[in-house]
């Protein structure tokens, strides 16, 4: 069994595609496997998929109805013992990323790290994650997903992405274990991938959907109490 499943989805975002596929295989990490899930695309992406098969455990390209679908078909065909879900336009900073993380044997259930993004002049910045994730982080903003290296074992125990979020799926499925059934968590101060904003949880016309339901992610898991102090506090500081 290898250590790591890289999933990968993509639908007609060839460009973004071969930047994902030349940051994973160029790794000098090899106890992983690498697992892309394409939603049907209609550009060249296929195209570019097979110029790596000698480099891909496993691929499809088919229709699916959503990206927690697409992102929960990838953990069905994953063997690895942790998942990191790479999205196509998201990349590994560097080639020895993955070398870095799992070179001290972690046993953690959720390892995460640190995060690259463009701000809106086009120029990196890095945002580093707090050492430990608790009620006021998962209130307040998330565990960022592409930097998250997730035991494949919880979803067999806790269940996969709930797919009737659209948005915030991930979040729910964080909020779900972490709140829920205290399952362990690592920081490693390293800066693992760089986020492609371009998505749809950063678009600016869902900014309404992934509040609502962010919130209903809330409703579920967190003490009303403590809810109500957050919320409150919130409105006071804005």
């Amino acid at each position: 069994m290898p250590r790591l499943s890289v999933i990968t989805i993509n639908y007609n975002n060839a460009h973004g595609l071969q930047k994902t596929i030349e940051s994973v295989v160029s790794q000098t990490y090899s106890d992983f496997e690498f697992v892309i899930i394409d939603g049907g695309s209609t550009d060249n992406s296929t195209e570019i998929i097979k110029k790596y098969l000698h480099k891909i455990t496993y691929w499809v390209s088919e229709k699916d109805t959503g990206i927690y679908n697409a992102q929960n078909k990838g953990i069905t065909a994953a063997k690895g013992e942790y998942c990191l879900f790479l999205n196509s336009g998201d990349y590994l900073v560097d080639n020895n990323v993955l070398t870095n993380v799992f070179s001290c044997g972690h046993s953690f259930d959720i390892i995460y790290g640190d995060m690259q993004i463009f701000d809106k002049n086009k120029r990196i910045q890095h945002r580093r994650m707090p050492n430990r994730i608790g009620v006021k982080q998962l209130y307040a903003d998330t565990l960022w997903h592409p930097v998250s290296f997730i035991k494949r074992k919880l979803f067999s125990m806790y269940g996969n992405y709930n797919e009737q979020f659209r948005i915030v799926a991930d979040y729910e499925f964080f909020v779900r274990t972490i709140i829920g059934k205290k399952v362990t968590t690592k920081h490693v101060p390293i800066e693992i991938a760089f986020f492609d904003t371009s998505g749809l949880s950063s678009h600016p016309d869902k900014r309404n959907q992934l509040n609502e339901e962010r919130r209903k992610v809330q409703n579920l898991y967190f003490n009303s109490i403590l809810l109500l102090f957050f919320r409150l506090y919130s409105k006071i500081r804005n």
